[in-house]
């Protein structure tokens, strides 16, 4: 059976798209999915780049209102709002358990491209490690 993941956070642009997309690669046992409070109009097109990568194509995902999942059950709920200025999400669906891994908005970088494409794999690099770490204390174990 596999493990259900939801991923949260507010625009579901950057953070959770990441996440969502090594959680899936992770393992065929994983089903991730992510949403947000306040979806935005598209993936950020710096995770799109920054996931291609290392070989992970977020070019079709959507962002998505948690309100698309309200109904579903899930192993896992985990938010990953990072600075005091973020609302996390709370999930008021059916969870076995809610987790937080806090990261950084790579959104929230300035200068040039290139700066802020450093910053998206900065954020992206941690999000991998956090979510394998995740995944080999959680689920694998």
């Amino acid at each position: 059976m596999k493990t259900k993941i939801l991923i949260l956070c507010t625009g579901n642009s950057c953070r959770s798209q990441m996440a969502e997309g090594f959680l899936n690669t992770l393992s065929e046992n994983i089903e991730a999915f992510s949403a947000g409070t306040k979806p935005a109009e598209q993936v950020n097109p710096f995770a799109i780049k920054a996931m291609n990568e290392v070989g992970i194509d977020l070019s079709s995902n959507k962002p998505e209102h948690t309100d698309a999942y309200i109904n579903e059950s899930f192993d896992y709920v985990i938010t990953v709002c990072g600075n005091a200025q973020e609302n996390c999400p709370v999930f008021l669906g059916d969870v076995k358990e809610q987790l937080h891994i806090g990261f950084d908005d790579p959104a929230d970088a300035t200068g040039t491209d290139e700066e802020i494409m450093s910053e998206f794999r900065r954020v992206r690099d941690e999000i991998e490690r956090d979510f394998k770490k995740f995944y080999e204390e959680r689920i694998k174990g």
